[in-house]
């Protein structure tokens, strides 16, 4: 059964959602009371989190612990408390772990003087590929990030999306049942965005587990099977984003209908009990609804159109997004950027 968690320092609730396949800890990414500071500073605080296959995001502010999350899955740092399993494995040991999991951090690192096809092939031949099979693999990981052009092409001349592409080619050279993704779409042009957010997708649909960290909140809510919001070491939130958002009843949803008659409409819903507000789009060829209980809103709108006196033109969920979420949760003075 998937869960919808909202949680603090002192407390946890959780919330049921739709019947899944159970999984087993092969199939999953554990972490079990899991603190760590790095001296006198918090890096997360009491983590117990399982994240199953698909694409999930980690949002939060700049040192919020999106990072420490990631470097514990890898076993670039250790736990002062707790412990993290990864498809049954333990970050503690590497050589089994690293030929299952594939890193792209948000910085670059290539050897001097190295083409792209050197850079990936040079790095299986170290994973104990055969050259044949290293050779074969390469190709695969370069055609797939769209890069055969320029794959004998010294790194150095590469633009910064060319690097980061190429960067991401490399971590899925081995074909890895697991990524870690640290801002892996900075420096992309939109269309580079565009096709590494579809690939990302197929390598879900293929069963992988993705764990993306980014400050693009509407690309995460786009390619997203579920988001952890996380500030100041604490797990906020973490659940399908929709999901989130709904059980956030402080914040009313706020919809933006589109209408002949705006002001008649807004007269009609606020009459009602479960509009909290009604405003006038600013064109005067629109309304803001804000809403507690959605689907009650809808039932009223069906009538309306029902009764056919009102045109309504479209109907649109202003917030129903992980930027609304992540802003909701964490604030505008959260910590700065995502």
């Amino acid at each position: 059964m998937t869960e919808l968690q909202f949680s603090n320092r002192d407390a946890q609730v959780s919330y049921s959602r739709a019947e899944t396949p159970q999984l087993d800890r092969n199939h999953l990414i554990i972490f079990e009371d899991i603190s760590k500071f790095y001296g006198e500073i918090l890096g997360v605080n009491r983590v117990n989190l399982t994240i199953a296959p698909g694409i999930t995001s980690l949002v939060g502010p700049n040192g919020s612990g999106k990072t420490t999350l990631m470097n514990l899955m890898t076993g670039l740092i250790q736990p002062t408390r707790g412990s993290v399993s990864v498809l049954g494995m333990s970050p503690a040991n590497p050589q089994e772990m690293f030929r299952h999991v594939g890193y792209c951090g948000q910085f670059d690192s290539f050897p001097r003087g190295a083409t792209g096809y050197d850079f990936i092939y040079s790095f299986l031949l170290v994973h104990g590929y055969p050259k044949k099979e290293a050779e074969a693999k390469t190709w695969r990981a370069i055609e797939r990030v769209d890069l055969v052009e320029a794959a004998h092409r010294k790194v150095a001349g590469y633009s910064k999306g060319m690097r980061q592409r190429m960067r991401l080619a490399q971590s899925i050279a081995h074909e890895p049942a697991v990524m870690i993704l640290d801002e892996p779409l900075n420096g992309l042009d939109p269309m580079a965005r565009a096709e590494t957010t579809r690939l990302f997708r197929q390598l879900a649909k293929e069963g992988m587990h993705l764990i993306v960290s980014s400050h693009i909140l509407h690309e995460l809510d786009e390619m997203s099977d579920r988001v952890v919001l996380i500030n100041n070491g604490y797990i906020l939130a973490e659940g399908g984003i929709g999901g989130v958002r709904e059980e956030m009843e402080e914040h009313p949803i706020q919809i933006m209908i589109r209408c002949d008659r705006p002001q008649e409409f807004a007269a009609r819903v606020f009459a009602s009990d479960i509009v909290v507000e009604a405003q006038l789009h600013k064109d005067k060829h629109g309304v803001f609804v804000k809403t507690r209980d959605a689907d009650a809103f809808y039932l009223l709108l069906n009538r309306i159109v029902a009764e056919g006196a009102i045109n309504i033109e479209t109907v649109a969920p202003v917030d129903d997004n992980l930027n609304a979420v992540y802003h909701y949760l964490i604030g505008p003075g959260g910590g700065g950027q995502a």
